[in-house]
């Protein structure tokens, strides 16, 4: 027993040691316990979240305006499903499976993005949440590019690449409503108005209310805190919306000059934690929809498998 308390003890210190030299941790090094669950629920948590998204943005591919947005707006759902499959397969390397992943999605015990739970009700929305939501998570997701354990990190190296083109053309979406009629600056204001908030929730809640955030941080899966990256999406969006002509709907945002930044006002986190919980407005259809994609799948999937079996054993016959 003492033999195998030293031989963990030594481990940890070299898992330890890497952590602090910012050396990447592998699928095979050893690992606490502890880092892999919390990897395990942030990775898929993250999967869930680029393949739910798609369900939003889905619904206006055959409604955009025109076939240049059609197309731009296919290829932008197609690089979500892509974010999805990069992320399962890093989670699938800490020992998780993909069936197990989705399973618990479908069932409730996995999370993802509160942010998905919201509708899209006009053309403008799938501006807003190419400007907001895809900026949003290009805050939270550039740092972990850095992150501790390098199938993750890797991964997201392209990922942030594509969010990057995608929050572009969101902003574009919305320039050119706030240029054109009143009607359409009403429809990008309206849009506006509506992703403003769900947009701050994205990155979770108060540092002083989030479980995770200090462990992360120890182990450098996180770079910044909940609270840091909130207060630089404000800085960064409040003159975007400047430029657009639009207005942020807080009335106590405002300059602080002696502190650099923008005040802003408080979140409501009790929408948070019921959209968290499942009383979104569009919780029960998002998960009804990946339920029934999946089971309408299930045929092709099985046939690539009975496909890859069939190659398998004549491969071995030969």
């Amino acid at each position: 027993m003492k033999t195998h308390n030293s031989s963990i003890e030594h481990l940890q210190a070299e898992f330890d040691a890497r952590i602090a030299e910012d050396a990447k941790i592998e699928p095979k090094d050893w690992m606490p316990a502890a880092y892999r669950k919390t990897l395990i629920r942030q990775i898929s948590q993250h999967a869930h979240s680029e393949v739910i998204g798609m369900q939003p943005e889905g619904n206006w591919i055959t409604r955009a305006p025109s076939l240049r947005r059609k197309a731009v707006l296919m290829a932008k759902v197609q690089d979500e499903a892509g974010h999805g499959l990069y992320l399962y397969s890093a989670a699938e390397t800490l020992g998780m499976s993909r069936d197990q992943m989705i399973a618990d999605l479908q069932s409730g015990k996995a999370k993802y993005s509160s942010i998905f739970n919201y509708p899209t009700l006009s053309w403008a929305d799938i501006g807003a949440i190419g400007w907001l939501v895809d900026g949003a998570a290009i805050m939270n997701q550039v740092m972990l590019c850095r992150c501790s354990y390098g199938p993750y990190s890797r991964g997201m190296v392209r990922i942030c690449k594509e969010e990057s083109f995608h929050q572009r053309q969101g902003f574009e979406i919305m320039l050119t409503l706030a240029q054109g009629s009143e009607e359409q600056k009403a429809m990008a204001q309206d849009a506006l108005n509506r992703w403003w908030w769900p947009s701050l929730m994205m990155f979770g809640p108060p540092d002083s209310e989030s479980a995770n955030t200090e462990q992360s941080m120890a182990w450098r899966i996180k770079r910044q805190t909940n609270d840091e990256l909130r207060q630089r999406f404000v800085d960064q969006t409040t003159p975007q919306a400047d430029y657009l002509g639009l207005t942020i709907p807080d009335p106590d945002l405002k300059w602080d000059a002696e502190a650099g930044h923008y005040q802003f006002g408080e979140v409501d986190w009790d929408e948070f934690w019921q959209v968290v919980k499942g009383n979104g407005i569009c919780n029960r259809d998002r998960i009804r929809q990946h339920v029934k994609a999946h089971e309408d799948g299930t045929w092709v999937r099985e046939a690539a498998q009975a496909h890859a079996e069939r190659k398998a054993a004549a491969a071995e016959a030969a």
